[in-house]
C-alpha cells in the first residue's frame, strides 16, 4: 500500500469515529436515545418502576428513554435480546428476581446472569402478599395449609413465569407448609391476578402495590404479607411469619442491567442518575404510599456481587426443593 494513501485512509477512518455510535467515548454518553428492554408484560411491578426511573433518567441524561416491553416465559427473550445486545449502555435490562433463578431452573436458558451482565443499580425493594380469590374456603395462612393438606395437588397457584418472583415465592411456602399444589405459569402478572380474581385459578403470591386495588374492592382476599414486618398499606394483615410459618421472608428486588463490558464509566454514570431519581421525595413517597421502597446501590459493583451471591443461594435453594420445569 502506498504509505501517503495510507495515511490519508487512517486519517479518514479517524475522522469518521464520531458518525459510528459503538465508537463513542465514555464522556460523551448518551449521544443519542436509550433503550430499556422490560422482559414481562406492562402493568406489573417490573413496567411500572421501570417507566418512572426511564422518565426521569431521560430528564437527568437530556435523551430520550424508550421502555420496550418483550415478555415471554421467565423473562427469557427479552433478556436474552440485552445480553447479545452491544455493551455501550444505550440498551439496559430492567428485570426482577426470575433474572436469576430462570437459567439455574432452564437448561437452555440462553444467559447466565453473572457472567453475561455488568449490574448497574438496584431500582426497588417490595414485598409480596398472598391472595386467594374470595371463593376459596381459607380466612387465614393455615387454613389454607389446612385446605391444601386434605387435597393435594388439587390447589392451583398463578406466577408470573417459571422462576419469576411469584412463583418461587409460592415453591417456597409450599416446601415449608410440606403442601403440593398445581403450577399455572403467564407471560407476567397482569393476566395471572385477572385470573385468579376470575376465580380460573385459587391463589398468587404477587408484588404487594400490584394487588392492592383487587384487596381494596374485595375482588381478593389477602391473607398474609411475605415481609418481616407488616405493610403500612394493611397493618391489619399478619406477615407469613407470623402467620404459622416461623422465620418466612421474601422480597422482590428490581434492578438494571447491561450487558458484559459495558464501560465502568457509562454503568457509573447511569447509576449515579438512579440514586438521583430514588431520593425525589415526591417519587419516593408516591411509590411507598404503595407498599415500594425504591432503592439504588452505592455502585455498579455492589449490584454484580449482589446478583453472584443471589445465584448461588438459589441454585442451592433450588436444588435442595427439586423445583423443575414443568
Amino acid at each position: 500500500m502506498n504509505k501517503t494513501f495510507g495515511i490519508r485512509l487512517a486519517f479518514i477512518l479517524v475522522s469518521l469515529l464520531p458518525y459510528y455510535p459503538h465508537a463513542q467515548t465514555p464522556a460523551t454518553f448518551p449521544n443519542r436515545f436509550i433503550k430499556i428492554i422490560v422482559p414481562v408484560t406492562p402493568g406489573g411491578n417490573n413496567d411500572i418502576v421501570a417507566r418512572s426511573i426511564g422518565k426521569e433518567l431521560a430528564l437527568g441524561l437530556g435523551q430520550s428513554v424508550i421502555i420496550e416491553n418483550r415478555p415471554s416465559a421467565s423473562s427469557l427473550l427479552g433478556t436474552q435480546i440485552v445480553a447479545k445486545s452491544p455493551p455501550d449502555g444505550y440498551t439496559l435490562l430492567h428485570v426482577a428476581n426470575a433474572f436469576v433463578t430462570a437459567p439455574i431452573l432452564i437448561a437452555n436458558g440462553g444467559y447466565d446472569p453473572v457472567k453475561d451482565f455488568n449490574g448497574v443499580s438496584l431500582t426497588c425493594l417490595v414485598p409480596k402478599v398472598l391472595t386467594v380469590n374470595p371463593s376459596l374456603p381459607a380466612q387465614s395462612v393455615k387454613e389454607l395449609i389446612a385446605l391444601a393438606k386434605s387435597q393435594p395437588n388439587t390447589l392451583t397457584y398463578a406466577s408470573s413465569g417459571i422462576g419469576g418472583t411469584s412463583h418461587m415465592a409460592t415453591e417456597l411456602f409450599s416446601h415449608q407448609a410440606g403442601i403440593k399444589m398445581i403450577h399455572i405459569s403467564y407471560k407476567g402478572s397482569s393476566q395471572a391476578i385477572v385470573d385468579v380474581v376470575g376465580g380460573q385459578v385459587g391463589l398468587m403470591f404477587d408484588e404487594i402495590n400490584t394487588s392492592t386495588p383487587y384487596i381494596r374492592s374485595g375482588k381478593l382476599r389477602a391473607l398474609a404479607v411475605t415481609s418481616r414486618k407488616r405493610s403500612a398499606l394493611f397493618p391489619q394483615i399478619p406477615t407469613i411469619d407470623q402467620a404459622g410459618l416461623p422465620g418466612f421472608e421474601d422480597m422482590t428486588f428490581t434492578g438494571l442491567f447491561a450487558p458484559t463490558g459495558t464501560p465502568k464509566e457509562v454503568l457509573t454514570k447511569i447509576q449515579l442518575e438512579v440514586s438521583r431519581i430514588v431520593a425525589i421525595k415526591e417519587l419516593h413517597e408516591r411509590f411507598i404510599s404503595n407498599g415500594v421502597e425504591l432503592t439504588a446501590s452505592l455502585n455498579p459493583e455492589e449490584l454484580s456481587e449482589f446478583i453472584k451471591a443471589e445465584y448461588i443461594k438459589k441454585n442451592q435453594l433450588i436444588r435442595q426443593l427439586g423445583i423443575q420445569v414443568e
